[in-house]
């Protein structure tokens, strides 16, 4: 019996989003007393999954496969927990995760808990407290179905180094036409940039930055901070920038360990979709700004004034470092 989790990689990287799930299932098979099982697909190099707690990897390599395709993936790692009669099954909350986890539950016959923030209360049933009302709230939520799959909110858990054996065995899953109903042509995506779902610290510009002429500086402090930059939605609907950078409850959520957000008014719809990033610092000129509310820190004052004085600070004290 183990634990089962799926670690997501990227051109045989794992993301750190793997890492967190890891180090999150490790906490669950101490509880129960089991050791963790990784499924893995086309991975380059799994030893650093030992790192993080896991017991052994479970190797996929298969070139229909390079692409995720949810309905392949959740077949397979089907096939993986049943091999290794896994009664907790692990993922993420990416947005592949989300897609794939609940054609998995249907699979398995198990109960699905997303957005869980914390490891079990209790194990039988397994019983977990997840985010509610675009993380307004927290409820606790009963699984009790033999197996359960539990769907980790971003930055809730962080990464825990527990070295382990990490023994590394090949994984044929047995996988059909029906598995490959939905074929993906192509994949785009930026290049040398930070992406909104892997960063830690997200700078967002709105429409306070007055045109896309003046993004440069939202670039250069993440650039400083090594952080993704993010815009609100009047922002990506005026072209400003790319749909991909809009984040809020119509756009990508985000659940950065810092948020920064410039020239942002704080729409409802913007805030739902930042809630869960740990720390918010907005910079706005207009004090009444519903931002403010909901921020942890807060500035106010001209965005170009503040901001190249903040980067200025921020350059000085790392060639101080």
């Amino acid at each position: 019996m183990s634990v089962l989790v799926y670690t997501e990689s990227e051109q045989g990287q794992f993301k750190k989003t793997a890492l967190e799930v890891a180090s999150y299932a490790k906490g669950v098979a101490k509880m129960l007393g089991v050791s963790v099982t990784a499924v893995a697909f086309n991975a380059e190099d799994t030893s650093t999954l030992a790192t993080y707690g896991v017991d052994k990897v479970l190797n996929i390599k298969n070139d229909k496969l390079e692409k995720f395709n949810a309905e392949a993936y959740a077949d397979a790692l089907a096939q993986a927990a049943k091999k290794e009669d896994a009664k907790v099954i692990v993922v993420s909350q990416s947005a592949n995760a989300k897609y794939l986890a609940p054609l998995l539950a249907v699979d398995l016959e198990a109960g699905y808990a997303s957005n869980v923030v914390a490891l079990p209360e209790n194990s039988s049933p397994v019983t977990v407290k997840r985010t509610a009302f675009t993380n307004k709230a927290f409820n606790i939520t009963e699984i009790t179905t033999d197996r359960a799959i539990i769907g980790v909110s971003k930055n809730a858990y962080g990464l825990h180094e527990t070295e382990a054996s990490g023994t590394n065995e090949d994984f044929i899953p047995e996988l059909g036409s029906e598995d490959f109903t939905v074929n993906v042509e192509s994949v785009d995506k930026a290049t040398d940039k930070v992406t909104i779902a892997d960063a830690e610290v997200v700078v967002s510009g709105g429409r306070g930055l007055k045109g896309p002429e003046n993004w440069g500086m939202i670039e250069e402090l993440a650039d400083v901070l090594g952080a993704a930059t993010a815009c609100s939605k009047p922002v990506s609907d005026m072209g400003w920038r790319p749909h991909s950078e809009h984040v809020g409850q119509t756009g990508k959520p985000v659940a950065s360990n810092l948020y920064i957000a410039i020239g942002i008014s704080g729409a409802i719809q913007h805030l739902a979709g930042i809630n869960a990033s740990k720390t918010k610092v907005v910079i706005n000129n207009d004090p009444e700004a519903p931002f403010f509310k909901a921020a942890d820190y807060g500035v106010v004052g001209d965005a170009f004034e503040v901001v190249p004085k903040l980067i200025e600070k921020l350059k000085t004290f790392k060639a101080n470092q």
